[in-house]
């Protein structure tokens, strides 16, 4: 299917389009590439990433969160990534099984995708799956990270509302991740608040956030029950207060940013010749005195 026909499906919110779009984008594709060069989204679709360890309820959450936004009429696109095998390259697709009551919801459309090695929670193809997303009329484009801790920060270079989802048994994790996927948050949830030790899990979270607060925008910490669409409600007000404020605002001329930086890497990347550089290197890397920092400046 040419990139034309591909561009006229997407806009017209024609879902099969959409997936054939993501599969060459994907794929890096010739067509795939032109696709991305002649789509221009109508509006800025907000995009909220949640994020947090392993087991802390997101899938659960985004599945509780997403009803909602559909129970108000409006049109959701997910996209779930998942870890790639070391071993065959697949993936495991859970994310996708967790939110089977969204299947067959025609206002919802959820896409997969493997991290293929990536390490920071998500798949190098995101920044254009998004691009293709905002392009065919959702209202909102929420990303669910893999779930690996620490390194999971990326999310924040491309969502406009960083959503960080923990549970009250994650007193001791707070100190590891601090340093890192802690400082990127805009909204903080204690999910299964019906636990034990909840309200002195968010209390301590509070002190906490209120120590090192640098803005203007006050970080909400939200309790919910996923499992029983608890706190939702809730949690929706404060993604909308956080889209409305300054933050958001200056926020998105970093990650549009980020969106050129990726797109120069890429394009940078793929003139590249392989195979030249892999001969010039195996020519010279016996060679006594060879320093590949020098080597590398006759090809940047």
């Amino acid at each position: 299917m040419e990139s034309e026909q591909l561009k006229t499906l997407i806009e017209q919110n024609n879902l099969r389009g959409l997936a054939k779009g993501i599969t060459e984008v994907e794929n890096q594709t010739q067509t795939g590439r032109e696709l991305l060069s002649i789509l221009t989204p109508q509006k800025h679709t907000p995009v909220l990433g949640f994020t947090g360890p392993p087991g802390a309820g997101k899938s659960t959450l985004i599945n509780s969160f997403t009803e909602f936004l559909v129970q108000k009429g409006l049109k959701v696109g997910i996209i779930a990534v998942d870890p790639t095998s070391p071993f065959n390259k697949g993936s495991l697709l859970g994310d996708r099984v967790r939110m089977s009551s969204l299947f067959l919801n025609p206002n919802v459309y959820i896409r997969s995708l493997a991290t293929r090695g990536s390490l920071g929670g998500l798949s190098p193809r995101t920044f254009e799956v998004i691009h293709l997303m905002q392009s065919a009329g959702f209202d909102y484009i929420i990303i669910e990270t893999v779930g690996v801790g620490q390194s999971e920060v990326e999310v924040a270079g491309l969502a406009d509302t960083t959503i960080l989802v923990l549970v009250p048994e994650a007193g001791d994790e707070v100190q590891t991740l601090k340093s890192g996927i802690m400082e990127i948050a805009d909204i903080y949830v204690v999910n299964k608040a019906d636990r034990d030790g909840a309200g002195i899990f968010a209390k301590n979270l509070h002190m906490l956030l209120h120590e090192r607060e640098l803005s203007d925008w006050q970080t909400p910490i939200v309790k919910t029950v996923a499992s029983k669409s608890e706190g939702v409600q809730e949690l929706y007000e404060a993604v909308c207060k956080h889209l409305a404020s300054t933050r958001a605002i200056d926020k998105k001329i970093y990650i549009m940013m980020e969106k050129v930086l990726a797109i120069i890497k890429d394009e940078r990347i793929r003139q590249l010749d392989t195979d030249t550089i892999f001969k010039d290197l195996n020519q010279n890397q016996s060679k006594e005195g060879f320093n590949i920092y020098q080597f590398v400046k006759k090809y940047i």
